[in-house]
């Protein structure tokens, strides 16, 4: 009898505390949707979360008092879309399953995911010993008042956090913070740059996703499906036991911790800075991006969004007078014709020969940003695309380099440029006179040591400066006119 009746008291106890986890389940949300984001204005943004299996949920935003709703699905799994106004704030939304949870201190405004290897990693304090230049000024200016949001992957209080994961997650560490200084020194450079740009140009709230990796390939930020089309790719890793040993290296592991989580976040365009450690297989790396971001857009399903990327900064890699870096620019600069609603910024004149991460963030940040304003807020009268290499024309000695994206002309006039190569039928490259022709503002190039000149090149090495630029100062993108 004894024992019966402490059998029934422990399964009364049990039945009574399962009942009571089931009915106090709180509501849980991704780490995207906390207090201090920032929603994309005047579009249907989605909102997801878990609760109690089969639970009604009620969501109502303050911007407009309205109320949605949904069920949860049998995993407790909940998605809803809601409406967002036009740029402003602080508003609040409430969700609640019986028990109200509530989002504060959310802004509407312009949303930009940061993405790529260290130069966009690289936080406003700098690296150990790498500085960013005139960053300590920024920081100390940073208020809370003004409306910039920042969420990141990457580090927690400066700390970096360390994320990949083999198969596709559905909510990563990470979290939204103010514009305080302590928390803009964390942030990537790149990224607050080109944020605190557009909004002092928009006059709206702006907030910035950053997730990425020093010394990534862009292999590991591709997921799993997209590599249907590399069938030559060994993702065998993925579905074994095998330790990931290095995660920057190995395919679709930093899409599946840092990218996949995100893609219900509705955003307005998508910056990306990386390509230094694809070097080895420039062609390759051409094509790895275009299915990188044709599955980006497709993953977010909100159409071509733009993208906007960062040519890698001249460096020595070793050597400077090598070539594989360039081979590298060049393949970006193809990808501007490869993809959709894309620009490319030159980082030609901010390079360092011994120092692979530019001090000066700042350029970077305000030429993405030059890009966005042009091309997505329709703001005009200034340049933002980067000069290109457009067509050579051989008249006797000379070959004349026309460039495209210079409407007003390249500059500086009546200079001997620096930079520029030259070769005839025997493929040797001999350093080059440059200047620009006064009647057409073409590039004239020549050597007394080429009479019969059929091919040029201008800052085509891994290190390299730059010496002509559009009257915007964006410079001339290194080129090569020949395929040896």
């Amino acid at each position: 009898m004894r024992t019966h009746t402490l059998f029934s008291r422990t399964a009364w106890t049990i039945v009574v505390l399962f009942f009571v986890i089931n009915v106090s389940a709180k509501i849980e949300l991704p780490t995207i949707l906390s207090d201090n984001l920032v929603l994309q204005q005047q579009t249907a943004v989605k909102l997801w979360g878990k609760a109690r299996k089969s639970a009604k949920i009620n969501v109502q935003t303050s911007w407009d008092n309205h109320n949605y709703q949904t069920t949860t699905d049998s995993n407790g799994n909940w998605l809803l879309t809601v409406n967002t106004p036009k740029a402003g704030g602080p508003y609040s939304i409430d969700i609640s399953d019986g028990e109200k949870l509530t989002l504060n201190n959310v802004l509407i405004g312009e949303v930009w995911f940061c993405s790529g290897q260290s130069n966009m990693e690289m936080p406003m304090r700098g690296f150990d010993r790498q500085p960013v230049q005139g960053s300590n000024d920024i920081i100390a200016k940073a208020k809370p008042s003004t409306p910039i949001r920042l969420y990141t992957t990457d580090s927690d209080n400066g700390v970096w956090d360390r994320q990949f994961s083999k198969t596709p997650q559905t909510n990563c560490r990470g979290h939204w913070a103010e514009n305080s200084p302590e928390n803009v020194a964390n942030i990537s450079a790149v990224g607050y740059y080109f944020a605190r740009y557009i909004q002092e140009v928009l006059e709206v709230p702006v907030g910035i996703i950053v997730s990425s990796w020093g010394g990534s390939r862009v292999e590991p930020w591709i997921s799993q499906e997209a590599f249907a089309e590399f069938p030559d790719t060994d993702l065998s890793i993925l579905s074994s036991n095998d330790e990931v040993k290095n995660p920057t290296a190995t395919p679709c592991v930093l899409y599946n911790a840092k990218i996949a989580p995100l893609t219900s976040f509705t955003i307005k365009g998508f910056l990306w800075y990386q390509g230094e450690s694809n070097q080895d297989n420039p062609e390759r790396y051409r094509q790895l991006m275009k299915v990188f971001v044709k599955d980006l857009r497709q993953r977010w399903n909100i159409g071509d969004f733009p993208f906007y990327f960062v040519e890698i900064a001249p460096y020595n890699y070793g050597d400077p007078n090598g070539t594989w870096a360039a081979r590298l620019r060049e393949a970006q600069q193809q990808n501007m014709q490869d993809i959709p609603h894309s620009g490319m910024v030159t980082t030609l004149d901010i390079g360092n020969p011994v120092f692979i991460h530019p001090v000066d963030k700042e350029t970077v940040g305000n030429r993405l940003a030059y890009w966005a304003l042009a091309k997505d807020y329709g703001k005009k009268g200034f340049g933002y695309a980067t000069p290109v290499y457009q067509s050579q024309e051989i008249v006797e000695n000379k070959i004349y380099i026309n460039v495209a994206n210079v409407p007003e002309g390249l500059a500086p006039m009546w200079t001997d440029l620096k930079g520029f190569e030259i070769a005839g039928e025997d493929r040797i490259f001999h350093p080059a006179h440059a200047e620009i022709e006064e009647s057409t503002c073409r590039l004239a190039v020549s050597s007394e040591e080429v009479s019969a000149p059929i091919a040029v090149r201008y800052a085509y090495k891994n290190y390299a400066e730059a010496s002509i630029f559009n009257v915007y100062g964006i410079p001339l993108a290194p080129f090569r006119t020949d395929n040896w």
